[in-house]
């Protein structure tokens, strides 16, 4: 078993020998091939095709995966007539998406692409990697992105290779071609530099111009080494891991951490923890495979605390669920090891330093609020606004440099303002207490300003979450003319909950001790928005803040027949569009109508256009 951290005085020990005596490994190949050394009959991956539990699951063991690992290399260097190559991939979580991620790395750049956006985005994401090399799964009933790779393969003159897992008319087959190359060495020869290029992972939303973080081979090692002491993984642990590979916690904190560790990666079908027939029976599968992690974001949590109870026994062997990729409320903390009696643990991450900043340590204690302890070798720290170090339990902006923060982006002009002097700029407001431990209280731009009032918008939540009847909630803030913006809150309640806005409202405000920071409206939905790892997408929850809030101004104004209101991203900036509707006001003129949207516009920092048919009024 590697060496488990529980507390502070463990990471001072593992930080007292040389760096290169604590992290041996100069590639994830050399990692993967010392795990093969150590365990080849173990296994290394087991993939769970149907949502039925009786069906057998097909693995591979720590031999066999090497194996495919590094015919995927060869593959993707003979491909690229013997030269580095870079691999764009459009792949769910399944078998051949790990191949093709540490084989890329090995043969050249991997280049993960969320298979969610749209044609003309992914084509953009993967023209800006210079990938050559192309891997996308085909047709499948489930999953439909193979519809979008003839236009992004149009829009993309440096794509020379497309390979399909699966099957499609006029691609080369995935399966077959790894099937022909050999997998028992490599062809070609492979630098071991800690700091050689390994991956391009997009960050920065899912609009606007790309933004690619850039990790070595290092960052990624330092991360899943740290995240298996962290964890205390032993080759006897299985770990559930149901996040896509474009996201750096699926990709290095729950998977190559694992196979660094001897241990067994779990794939959950396909469409992972989207598969509702797969949550389901989800305590069926912990239990038939014997997991010992489990790994979600908070939404799963709830997800899970909504449905059945494991059958006694079916949870024995699990150690912990381990979440991150957004903010864990306390009270689904508390109450999913209340419900199920599994210890939960926290991270901070970024996709710019490969995946955790910290994690709290499966041995040690969970302390309400806290992310944990920073990786060994790791320093974090809070800085006021002027860029000055604060002391501890001091709040501020939280910095961190260690050997996960990577070389910054592809551009290096748009490093500034996040990688700065060695540290990396998280964005994220919190603190670290004088035991080392990392707090987080909200995030930058997450932020609501009531007048000048800065509102943790996770203040409003964990209050909200309080409620039994609550199953999730956001809160946003919303343009006010006075204020500057007032915090509202979107809920999602659970099945066969009741409970009217007002009261939810009066509950909250005995939990909430500032008086700003009590919500100006409580509205019911039936789903929040997610990203792909299921995140809550708070931009789409403000836009729906800005729109009925204009809307209710159009009310006021008399204007509500005569001017239509849709609210929406473009290039990355929060757009309003008034449509206005002359028609319906026979005696206003386009003229006068704009003037009076103008006027309601005139206090609020937003970028908005009128329209009139197909006309823009200027």
């Amino acid at each position: 078993m590697t060496a488990a951290i529980a507390a502070p005085i463990d990471i001072a020990r593992l930080e007292s020998q040389p760096y290169e005596s604590y992290q041996p490994h100069r590639s994830v190949l050399e990692a993967l091939e010392q795990a093969t050394r150590d365990w080849p009959e173990r296994t290394a991956l087991t993939y769970i095709e149907a949502p039925d539990p009786e069906r057998p699951a097909r693995r591979w063991s720590y031999a066999e995966f090497a194996t495919e690992v590094r015919r995927a290399a060869n593959l993707f260097r003979q491909l690229s007539d013997g030269k580095p190559a870079r691999v764009a991939t459009l792949l769910p979580n399944i078998p051949q998406a790990w191949f093709t991620l540490l084989g890329a790395e090995t043969a050249g750049v991997l280049c993960p692409v969320n298979y969610q956006l749209d044609a003309e985005h992914v084509a953009e994401l993967v023209h800006a990697t210079g990938a050559n090399i192309l891997v996308a799964l085909g047709p499948h009933p489930e999953l439909d992105i193979w519809s979008r790779v003839t236009e992004i393969s149009r829009r993309c003159p440096l794509l020379k290779q497309v390979l399909v897992v699966g099957a499609a008319d006029g691609a080369q087959d995935f399966d077959a071609a790894l099937a022909r190359m050999r997998g028992d060495r490599l062809e070609f020869e492979v630098p071991l530099e800690r700091d050689r290029l390994a991956a391009l992972f997009h960050t920065g939303g899912t609009t606007g111009r790309p933004k690619l973080a850039q990790h070595t081979h290092g960052n990624q090692l330092h991360v899943a080494l740290g995240a298996t002491q962290m964890y205390g993984m032993g080759h006897e642990d299985v770990m559930l891991n149901g996040f896509p590979l474009f996201h750096v916690a699926g990709s290095f904190v729950y998977g190559l951490s694992t196979l660094m560790a001897g241990a067994e990666l779990v794939l959950p079908t396909l469409l992972g923890m989207r598969n509702k027939a797969f949550v389901a029976r989800y305590w069926d599968f912990v239990a038939r495979h014997r997991i010992t992690l489990l790994a979600g974001v908070p939404t799963v949590m709830s997800g899970l605390m909504a449905g059945p109870l494991p059958a006694p026994g079916q949870a024995a062997r699990v150690r912990a669920m381990l979440t991150g990729g957004s903010p864990l409320p306390d009270e689904v903390a508390a109450g999913f090891e209340r419900q199920f009696s599994i210890p939960v643990r926290n991270i901070l991450g970024m996709t710019e330093c490969a995946g955790v900043i910290s994690i709290e340590p499966v041995a040690g204690v969970r302390v309400p609020g806290s992310c944990g302890l920073p990786l060994p070798y790791t320093r974090v720290r809070s800085i006021d606004g002027a860029g000055q170090p604060l002391p501890a339990g001091a709040t501020g902006v939280l910095c961190v440099q260690g050997p996960a923060v990577g070389p910054g982006y592809t551009e290096a002009e748009r490093n500034a303002g996040t990688f700065h002097d060695g540290w990396l700029i998280t964005g994220d407001i919190g603190h670290v207490d004088h035991d080392g431990r990392v707090f987080i209280t909200g995030r930058a731009k997450d932020v609501i300003v009531r007048g000048g009032h800065n509102i943790d918008p996770h203040l409003i939540e964990d209050a909200l979450m309080r409620h039994p009847a609550v199953l999730m909630a956001a809160a946003v803030g919303e343009p006010d003319e006075y204020a500057g913006e007032l915090p509202v809150a979107y809920v999602v309640l659970k099945d066969g909950a009741d409970i009217e806005p007002a009261e939810l409202l009066r509950f909250t405000q005995q939990y909430i001790p500032e008086r700003p920071a009590c919500p100006k409206r409580i509205e019911r939905v039936a789903a929040l928005p997610q990203t792909a790892i299921g995140k809550i997408y708070k931009p789409a929850l403000r836009q729906a803040a800005i729109g009925r809030g204009l809307r209710e101004r159009l009310e006021r104004a008399g204007l509500s027949e005569q001017a239509q209101v849709e609210v929406r991203d473009e290039a990355g900036v929060t757009t309003v569009i008034f449509m206005l509707q002359p028609h319906a006001s026979p005696d206003a003129s386009p003229q006068a109508l704009a003037e009076a949207v103008r006027r309601i516009m005139a206090p609020f920092a937003l970028r908005y256009r009128i329209e009139a048919g197909l006309a823009t009024i200027s």
